[in-house]
């Protein structure tokens, strides 16, 4: 299962990436937050689609995402 950046406020289509929360391999509950983002009105929280493992962390802190664009990869 692909983590997705999930739609923004209205108008936003991109964030960057701050903070992993997590590492590769690490396990996740359903809803745990896994990475920090920022726009240029708000930073927040994205949480796991799913309880499962990171298997591959897809796009680094410092880069910038548009909303659909896959981050990672959950087992």
């Amino acid at each position: 299962m692909k983590i997705v950046v999930p739609p923004l406020a209205e108008g936003v289509n991109e964030a960057t990436i701050t903070l992993w929360l997590v590492q590769e391999g690490a396990t996740l509950g359903k809803d745990q937050d896994v990475v920090e983002m920022a726009t240029d009105k708000a930073t927040f929280t994205m949480p796991s689609p799913a309880a499962g493992i990171l298997k591959k962390i897809i796009r680094g802190e410092g880069e910038t995402v548009k909303v659909g664009e896959p981050i990672g990869e959950l087992l």
